[in-house]
């Protein structure tokens, strides 16, 4: 069954909402330019309610949840037990500041950090404010200026983290003058390298760039407190960096005596099928930030795990706020914990991860508009491209391809993310059925199938090589 999008309830809601909200006038201006180059406009959906592996919208159409609340959600769409913990918590506390289950939340995060390395943690409200805080912290502890992140990385949409992202130039525009204290420095994507380079190649060049050009010619080492990397760089287009890249940063941070942090916001705690990301790599950061997954999907509940001589007496270093680790977050984040441990929900991850990887081996080879398939466990994402880029109109972005996939998927059933980036990015959760993962795999290959063959397509544009028309 294809859902025709957005539904009469959903589409009469969005039109009241309109005047109301950031940026409410996007979507009619994104509709008439996908009508004017013979687009389908964009599908809409509100979500009317969520359980397990599913989400309704406001008019009854049901979806497989590969959106995942952005990856919040590890054990599916309002698991009850965490709903309960959550009530008890609101009905015991309310909201206090000390409250034992701080106490109790921290003790079992000390117990599954990487080597049990991290004893100390710091409570934040989001995975932004965590970062904010780790940030902090490495300027206090160092007692140096600078911070070193990369392109493409996604650290948050508050003004430290903005500046610390590479999200791209945009995503920035009108703030340059605060970004005094950030050095980006270029990630080894994997596709479209430059100079003809090997990966391996350029991965050498990024950390000559790292070693060598930045305190050679832009700031001092013995100036450089830290730098941060995501184990998978999600939100900038699912970019997985290889065992040498992460090597080589722990290598340099030791030799410069800088401190090297790992954000696990969306990579940790079981989404790559390793209770962290950074386990794949067999490198020890100096801090870990973590977010999303602690909460259960249900109470926001993040923060920063470190070493006893960072955060055990930094007395310039400060974070925080009213609302972190409010007693329904650190609730949801021990009953999640628990199920981790009873159910054995990492390893469910990591099986779930093997069946979807083998599910889409093929798809590089078998579909022209197919550039790569990028995984680290359930951190799944298709990159498009235009199988004939020397034959294209002026302006043409291979995101466009991406957005019709993914909204090909949508009118299909399932919910995935796809934004600026030309990537379809899918974050299952870490305990769906396998027969609703494969049954979403299978909705996402129709989509593929639709969108290079131009069957989404309408108006009468010229065929394009390939089967692929109206790019």
């Amino acid at each position: 069954m294809t859902y025709d999008l957005p539904g009469p309830i959903t589409k009469s809601r969005l039109e009241s909402g309109q005047a109301f909200f950031r940026h409410g006038a996007r979507y009619m201006k994104s509709a008439q330019k996908s009508a004017a180059r013979g687009f389908k406009p964009p599908a809409q959906i509100i979500i009317d309610r969520a359980q397990g592996d599913y989400v309704w919208d406001l008019d009854g159409n049901r979806y497989i949840d590969l959106q995942n609340g952005w990856a919040t959600n590890p054990l599916g769409n309002c698991h009850p037990e965490v709903v309960e913990a959550v009530h008890q918590a609101h009905i015991r506390y309310g909201y206090h500041w000390e409250h034992p289950l701080r106490f109790e939340l921290a003790e079992q995060l000390a117990d599954v950090m990487p080597r049990r390395h991290f004893p100390r943690f710091s409570f934040e409200v989001s995975g932004t404010e965590a970062v904010e805080a780790a940030i902090h912290l490495a300027l206090c502890h160092t007692q140096r200026r600078y911070i070193i992140s990369f392109t493409s990385a996604f650290h948050g949409e508050s003004l430290g983290t903005k500046m610390l992202s590479g999200y791209g130039s945009e995503n920035n525009l009108y703030m340059e003058p605060w970004a005094g204290g950030v050095l980006k420095a270029p990630f080894p994507y994997s596709e479209n390298i430059p100079a003809g380079m090997s990966p391996d190649q350029y991965v050498d060049y990024c950390l000559w760039y790292l070693e060598t050009h930045i305190p050679n010619y832009i700031a001092p080492a013995d100036n450089v407190a830290a730098v941060i990397i995501e184990p998978g760089l999600a939100e900038g287009g699912n970019w997985i960096p290889s065992k040498a890249f992460l090597a080589g940063i722990r290598k340099i941070c030791d030799k410069f005596g800088w401190l090297m942090i790992a954000d696990e916001v969306l990579t940790g705690l079981g989404r790559t099928g390793r209770m962290w990301g950074i386990d794949h790599y067999s490198v020890l950061p100096d801090m870990i930030v973590v977010g999303k997954n602690l909460s259960g999907g249900i109470e926001a509940c993040a923060g920063v795990a470190t070493r006893d001589d960072i955060l055990g007496d930094n007395p310039r270093a400060s974070s925080g706020s009213t609302f972190a680790g409010t007693p329904g977050g650190c609730a949801a984040g021990l009953k999640t914990l628990e199920i981790y441990q009873r159910d054995g929900i990492v390893s469910s991850a990591a099986d779930l991860a093997g069946l979807a990887a083998e599910r889409m081996a093929s798809w590089t080879q078998t579909y022209a508009i197919v550039r790569e398939v990028r995984c680290l466990g359930l951190l799944m994402g298709i990159s498009f491209s235009h199988p004939d880029p020397a034959n294209l109109d002026e302006g043409y972005e291979d995101s466009w391809i991406a957005r019709t996939v993914r909204n090909e998927m949508l009118i299909n059933g399932v919910w995935a993310i796809c934004d600026t980036e030309p990537t379809v990015r899918m974050y299952p959760a870490l305990n769906m059925s396998q027969e609703n993962l494969l049954r979403a795999l299978e909705i996402v290959e129709f989509a593929i199938q639709e969108v290079e063959n131009g069957a989404q397509l309408v108006g009468d544009f010229p065929a394009m090589p390939s089967g692929v028309t109206g790019f």
